[in-house]
Parts: structure tokens; sequence; C-alpha cells
């Protein structure tokens, strides 16, 4: 039988940083890990790695993001910037073949070093955005920037975006809308640095009282018929 830890607010407070940092991020449990795409208004294309994108609802499609508190530019922050004075920025998913490369990108690169030259990744340009996506990322979302807030506790950015455009391969798209990122080889995060592959468990029907167990579901691209 398992021994559980115990910890409380004062033992996270003294925990060393790094410590409470690796802890603290994975008490989310797994989570979406994305480069986030973008480009300064000397040309210079911008990579970040993120694990904070959420869904914030589908219609308008919106997506949120947190970002860090953001330090001017000669010390960093350079997505932040670039999405500020841009006003659209790229959301790629990481394929599990590239996460040493996508990892990479969260160096602390001087702004005019591009990190899509420093490890790798391919810039491409869709829909007439400004921009850059990643060539080697399965699923590509375009967003213009619509709202920001400050989290006072800590000053962190929530960053929320309106999708523009998407793009996926065709074959991962079942019938009902639902997208199959597993067949697509997407990479999930644990803590800072654990990637991992997923597997599949089943879909389950929408929940009812009156119908319980709900339907389940494997083969994922069969699609529900809805009512």
């Amino acid at each position: 039988m398992s021994t559980y830890k115990a910890l409380n607010d004062l033992d996270l407070e003294l925990m060393p940083r790094r410590q409470r940092g690796r802890l603290v991020n994975a008490l989310s449990g797994f989570k979406s890990v994305n480069l986030v795409g973008t480009i300064n208004d000397a040309g210079v294309h911008n990579l970040s790695i993120v694990s904070s994108v959420v869904h914030l609802g589908s219609d308008p499609a919106l997506l949120g993001m947190v970002m860090r508190p953001p330090v001017d530019r000669e010390r960093g922050s350079h997505t932040y910037w670039n999405i500020r004075e841009t006003g659209c920025y790229t959301i790629n998913h990481v394929p599990a073949t590239h996460t040493v490369e996508a990892h990479q990108v969260s160096a602390r690169y001087p702004e005019e070093t591009s990190e899509f030259d420093a490890v790798g990744f391919t810039p491409i340009y869709r829909c007439g955005f400004d921009a850059p996506a990643v060539e080697e990322s399965p699923v590509r979302i375009g967003l213009e920037r619509v709202d920001e807030w400050e989290i006072p506790q800590n000053r962190c950015r929530f960053i929320v975006g309106q999708i523009r455009w998407v793009e996926f391969p065709e074959e991962a798209w079942a019938t009902d809308g639902y997208l199959d990122i597993e067949s697509l080889g997407v990479a999930a995060l644990s803590s800072l640095d654990g990637y991992h592959r997923t597997e599949k468990v089943h879909r389950l029907a929408y929940a009812k009282p009156e119908t319980y167990p709900p339907a389940a579901m494997e083969d994922f691209k069969a699609g529900w018929k809805d009512d």
C-alpha cells in the first residue's frame, strides 16, 4: 500500500524554487504541449513552448493561454511582445517525434536569433496570416489576440485568442467533428519536462441521468449521431 506525502501551503513556500515548480506543474495532470509561433517587426521568427493552452468556447472559437510575467525585450518575453505588437500568433501541436527540438526552444535565445533556425523547425505561412506556423506540426492553428488579463497574484498574463484558421490531416477528422489527435502522434506533457505518448481507452456518449453507464465507442473516428 502506498505511503502518501502530505504538504501544506507553507511546505510549498519553503521548497527550493525549482523543486516547487516541478511539483506544482505536475498537479494539474497531463497537459497539451504546443509551440507558439510569432514574428517581430524586424521579420525575425520566434518560437516558444507552452503547456497552458485551454479551450474557452466554440462559438466563437476561442483558446486561452497563460504566459509568464513579461519583462523587457532585452531580457526575454519575445513571444508576448510579438503578440502585443502584431496581434496574431499560431499554436502548433508538438509531435512525439520532435520533443527534443520543441523542448530546446525554451532556452533563452537572443531576440535576433530565430528558434526555428536554432533547433531545425520549418516556418510556413497560411491563409495570408502574418505569424509563422510549424511545418513539422500535425495540427496548426492561427489566432488573433482579442483580450488579455493580468493575474494579480503573480502578474502572469492570460491571453485570449480567436481562431482564424486551423489545418490538420483530414483522415484524423471524424464525421461528428472529433479530431483523433492520438493518431497524429501528438505528445503530452507532465510537470515541466516529462514528455509522453498517449494510449486510447474509449470515447463515451453524452452523459444523461437516465443513461448509465453511457455507451462506449472504441473506433474513435466512427462518430456519434447527434440528437
